[in-house]
């Protein structure tokens, strides 16, 4: 358990690495044909799932914390020698829908599973796996998944409603295959994320052409992963908790994150600057400081994970802040349109669901204990709150956080002088 007492937040972190950005940079260097040095990983649970996986493919890792780095000897295209085909995800949504199509290079059968709440998350789309010649079973459309190969290309229609992460894994896979492929794509909502691999595969030697609306993928097939040396870029979506603390706490700076980059969560900037808070960007740093701050309205839809931040901020406004796209909130680690309405209510904080939105009502946080669901941006959300708190804020079940920021609290406890 944590515990977050009021207090002015001043100073400064460098943002955490992407975990989505290092868990795609894992797959790419598996594949590749060679040696690949990523620097600056994140070395968070999901991300350590990941390569636990690879290893499992054939990869060879050698993990540097100290040097901040991991060095991937790949097993391109999957035909070295497989160690194991039980394919552990614990709570990684995106290594399972990520990894089901890139397994399906190989003609072996893959079981993945994982734990808690991944158990829970819907993955039916898998099974379009078929479509390319393969095998896939789902537990009525929820795991463990059972998946057989190999995949050799082709046509593919695929729904990108609840989640853009199989497009991702087809888009990792499909290269690698023996023939031309089209992934026609119906109702993708998160886009930035799209972008965020097809940057990635860019630097890894892969060239994939889309449409302008990206519902249309051309895929060349028979090409080739380089291994290179790959930076992986501050989270936006982790700093996004770091910069609302400035906002509502008094004055923070955070370094390390591109202003270039195609992650969606960096929209929390113009968010910030909507509510009546102080934005300045000098040299590599992001500063955010306090201000008079009012109700904003945001469409979050291809950016989720913006939500439990957003509801954070929104506390802290004068009057009522409408965050669109909620639906996209029902299967993540919990059902985060809910928990942030029965974890903020217990701080005093209303907060509406709707059917394609949120509304949320700004007032004192009186402070309480939290229940975060087992959801790291939920623990987050409230541990920001509480810091303008009338009492002191507990946090549950905080080891959450280990998921995607294992040093977020440690981060909070440098701004705002010990927690």
């Amino acid at each position: 358990m944590k515990s977050i007492r009021p207090s002015e937040i001043n100073g400064g972190v460098y943002a955490p690495p992407s975990k989505s950005m290092t868990i795609r940079a894992i797959a790419a260097a598996l594949l590749s044909e060679g040696t690949t040095e990523i620097i600056n990983p994140s070395f968070c649970d999901d991300s350590q799932r990941a390569m636990g996986i690879a290893e499992s493919l054939g990869a060879k890792i050698k993990i540097d914390r100290e040097g901040s780095r991991i060095v991937v000897e790949g097993n391109p295209g999957l035909k070295g020698p497989i160690l194991d085909k039980k394919l552990e995800c614990g709570e990684s949504g995106l290594c399972m829908r990520m990894f089901a199509p890139i397994v399906c290079l190989s003609q072996k059968e893959f079981t993945l599973t994982g734990q808690g709440s991944l158990l829970k998350r819907p993955m039916k789309i898998l099974e379009d796996l078929t479509l390319l010649g393969a095998s896939c079973k789902t537990e009525k459309g929820f795991p463990p998944i059972i998946v057989k190969g190999p995949i050799r290309g082709g046509k593919i229609t695929t729904d990108a409603s609840v989640s853009s992460q199989f497009l991702t894994g087809l888009l990792i896979a499909l290269p690698l295959c023996l023939y031309d492929s089209i992934i026609d794509v119906i109702d993708l909502k998160s886009m930035p994320y799209v972008r965020m691999t097809l940057s990635l595969l860019n630097a890894f030697g892969i060239s994939i052409t889309h449409n302008k609306a990206m519902n249309r993928f051309t895929v060349r097939g028979n090409q080739r992963y380089r291994p290179c040396i790959y930076r992986v870029e501050g989270d936006w979506s982790g700093a996004a908790f770091i910069l609302v603390a400035g906002a509502i706490g008094g004055s923070v700076f955070v370094k390390g994150l591109d202003l270039d980059s195609p992650q969606a969560d960096k929209a929390i900037l113009e968010v910030l600057k909507n509510s009546g808070a102080r934005v300045t960007i000098d040299n590599d740093s992001v500063i955010v400081e306090r201000d008079r701050l009012c109700a904003f309205q945001f469409d979050a839809t291809h950016c989720p994970d913006l939500f439990p931040p957003l509801v954070a901020l929104a506390s802290a406004c004068e009057g009522k802040s409408t965050i669109y796209g909620s639906m996209r909130l029902r299967h993540k680690e919990s059902n985060r349109s809910k928990a942030l309405a029965s974890e903020f209510a217990k701080l005093g904080i209303k907060v509406e669901q709707f059917s394609d939105r949120i509304e949320v009502t700004g007032g004192k946080v009186k402070g309480g204990s939290i229940n975060p669901h087992n959801d790291h941006r939920i623990a987050m959300a409230c541990a920001v709150a509480g810091i303008k708190g009338m009492d002191e804020t507990k946090i549950e079940d905080c080891d959450c956080v280990s998921k995607s920021y294992p040093d977020f609290f440690s981060h909070l406890e440098m701004l705002k002088g010990g927690i």
